[in-house]
């Protein structure tokens, strides 16, 4: 039996809080790691689009391999793992995206550079259903706020793997990746430290009662409530993806800025998601994670209508908002969904880490043909009505077996 199914979890983690939360910091400073790895590949578009004459379609293939290797391999971690948790499994995931870094900063065409990408999504298909499980039992109860710190180190990391790219890959060229490895060694030490904390944790559980797997709702309640979970997820991952993949284009065609300044105004995005990651689990254990999902969602969508028609400052302004808001969605979202189907974190963890890598790549796919065909502008006026699906929200039950909202 999981650990992550003990119905005693809450009060374990609690006996142990001191230790647990240092598990969670350090499981976020791997997400940083892990995360920064991972976003060098978007990074560095602008030089392999030169370097390999690629289309945007191309370009949109090497996120769409990536996150589709991630987006398939995570939901059947989280079963499997709930089921027969693997203690170590984290270290020797990480090493998989090592493989990939190396094979990326040396690859010579662009067959190597699709099977690095799908390396790396493969190292993040390990890490990310089994850092939620082991997140959430160190949490002390404290669901919302442990997966906010957790999941914060993943948007520190994909903040900053533009703007490492634009001070060090951009000067120095594509070979310069094979430094981020170390990252992924240092991941793989500090994992170590975790993997052995979650052993033990699992053997002090030998022998706890079993935990009660009622749901609060009837089942097609639940079916209905994850389904709608998984558009809000959609929407978002669309609208991330828009920018992770596309943004540097966006404001270097329109703005005509330089490579590194679109890499900086990238890097600003991407840090506005870290602080509304930080902020949206706090305060979703405080009102509710309902409460975050509607405002998160529905509430970015009159600053992306303004974005494709503002100027450069404002639109610096606007996708910090954007950023804030739109990030404090995914902890609440995770943390709705493993309320609604306790038992079962693994499980849950991995298919919405996965459906979002996978929505984001497919996207990512999708969004590279229409600015092939219509323009990269074009892409963002499009882009700017996704929040109105915020509005499903309201199909949402206003209680879980753990909160209420």
């Amino acid at each position: 039996m999981s650990v992550a199914e003990t119905g005693s979890e809450p009060r374990m983690a609690a006996s142990a809080a001191p230790a647990a939360f240092s598990v969670v910091v350090a499981l976020s400073v791997c997400h940083f790691l892990n995360d920064t790895m991972q976003s060098v590949l978007a990074a560095i578009y602008p030089i392999l689009k030169i370097n390999y004459a690629l289309s945007f379609g191309q370009i949109g293939m090497l996120t769409f391999a990536f996150q589709f290797t991630a987006s398939l391999l995570q939901p059947a971690i989280g079963a499997f793992t709930d089921k027969r948790p693997i203690s170590y499994g984290l270290p020797v995931g990480m090493g998989f995206s090592l493989v990939g870094l190396l094979l990326l900063s040396s690859a010579g065409y662009y067959g190597l550079l699709l099977l690095a990408a799908a390396l790396v999504g493969l190292g993040s298909a390990v890490f990310h259903p089994e850092s939620s499980r082991i997140a959430r039992l160190a949490s002390g109860g404290r669901h919302g706020t442990a997966q906010s710190v957790f999941q914060v180190g993943g948007n520190l990391g994909t903040a900053c793997g533009p703007l490492l790219a634009a001070f060090i890959i951009v000067p120095n060229g594509q070979t310069s990746v094979a430094w981020f490895g170390v990252a992924a060694l240092i991941a793989m030490v500090i994992l170590t430290w975790v993997s052995r904390w979650y052993g033990a944790f699992r053997r002090a559980s030998v022998g706890r009662p079993a935990p009660d797997k009622t749901l609060a709702h009837s089942r097609r309640r639940v079916m209905i409530a994850l389904v709608v979970l998984a558009l809000l997820v959609f929407t978002k991952n669309i609208y991330v993806a828009s920018f992770t993949s596309f943004y540097t284009f966006f404001v270097i065609e329109r703005f005509g800025v330089s490579v590194q300044a679109s890499q900086l105004l990238l890097f600003v995005f991407l840090g506005a998601m870290a602080v509304g990651t930080l902020i949206g689990g706090p305060i979703g254990d405080r009102i509710g994670t309902r409460a975050v999902i509607w405002v998160s969602i529905l509430g970015i969508l009159p600053f992306t209508l303004m974005l494709p028609y503002a100027d450069l400052f404002w639109t610096t302004v606007l996708t910090v908002i954007i950023g804030v808001i739109l990030a404090s969605a995914f902890p609440a979202i995770i943390v709705f969904a493993q309320e609604l189907v306790p038992g079962r974190i693994g499980l849950i963890a991995g298919v919405f880490f996965g459906f979002a890598f996978g929505m984001g790549g497919i996207s990512a796919a999708v969004l590279g043909e229409v600015a092939d065909i219509k323009g990269i502008i074009y892409v963002y006026q499009i882009c700017s009505f996704l929040p109105f699906l915020g509005l499903l929200t309201v199909l949402l039950p206003k209680h879980t077996r753990n909160q209420t909202a």
